[in-house]
């Protein structure tokens, strides 16, 4: 199978490789108000998810991608095929998981991570707070499954907040909405079920967590807990509201992953 058709990987710039990839329900489009701003220094990367934007959707299988170490092999998978330097991985939400188990599973396909609005736990557990309980998730996924493009109409907008910018709401709508409603409810359920907290203390690559001050999907409490347990680890809130400061706040966001990268 062709790697980059399968992953529509689009590939500009020059210079050492960021690779950019999206979260749930989203496409590479989502990152057109960042990655543009690393391509005069950096050989920018992009991608979609299989399953997501106009990736080859007949390589979507349900029992590879049961788990996000299937979205990381892909990820490492596209990596080898475009360069032989290590890259910075910038993950949005989910992705910001699967960029540190690609990282795990491939150490020197890796500089660095940064992390967009990440969570290694969605659910509260004892004295961990991922901002939803068990019943909540199973409330959320129900719906989804009985109504997703309900679900995504009241959701999408919420996700992104941006109150004083709704045409991203809409925006963000319209592609859950474009997303193939069956693979959308395996991967929402992939996502929101998972654990990856015990791989945080193995990440050993320099990682910058950019949080926004307040985000639905994913609390400040959630990039306070990750600071302490990833052994190297920045984390900058963004003054923001919502979980896609990418798209929200693209300057803001650039001027961290700036300073980040300059240091390394």
């Amino acid at each position: 199978m062709n790697v980059l058709k399968r992953n529509n990987v689009q590939v500009t710039g020059k210079g050492p490789p960021l690779v950019f990839v999206h979260g749930f329900g989203c496409d590479q489009h989502m990152w057109r108000l960042l990655a543009p701003q690393f391509s005069e220094t950096y050989t920018c990367i992009l991608l979609d998810l299989v399953g997501c934007g106009q990736s080859d959707l007949t390589a979507y299988d349900r029992e590879k991608y049961n788990t996000l170490h299937g979205y990381a092999s892909d990820l490492c998978e596209v990596l080898a095929a475009v360069t032989s330097a290590p890259a910075v991985c910038v993950g949005h939400s989910v992705s910001s998981m699967i960029g540190m188990l690609a990282n795990l599973q491939s150490p020197d396909q890796f500089l660095a991570q940064v992390m967009v609005g990440p969570s290694p736990c969605y659910i509260n557990q004892g004295d961990y707070i991922g901002g939803f309980e068990r019943g909540d998730i199973d409330s959320l996924l129900e719906t989804l499954e009985s109504n997703y493009l309900g679900w995504s109409s009241n959701m999408a907008p919420a996700i992104m907040g941006a109150p004083d910018q709704p045409e991203l709401g809409v925006e963000l709508t319209n592609s859950f909405c474009r997303t193939d409603p069956e693979i959308a409810k395996h991967f929402a359920r992939v996502t929101f079920l998972s654990d990856h907290r015990a791989d945080l203390p193995r990440l050993q690559s320099p990682t910058l967590i950019l949080q926004c001050s307040e985000d639905l999907i994913a609390p400040r409490c959630v990039g306070d807990y990750m600071q302490n347990v990833i052994p190297n680890c920045t984390l900058r809130i963004i003054d923001n509201v919502g979980h896609c400061p990418h798209l929200s706040a693209p300057s803001a966001s650039a001027d961290a992953m700036e300073q980040f990268l300059q240091a390394l």
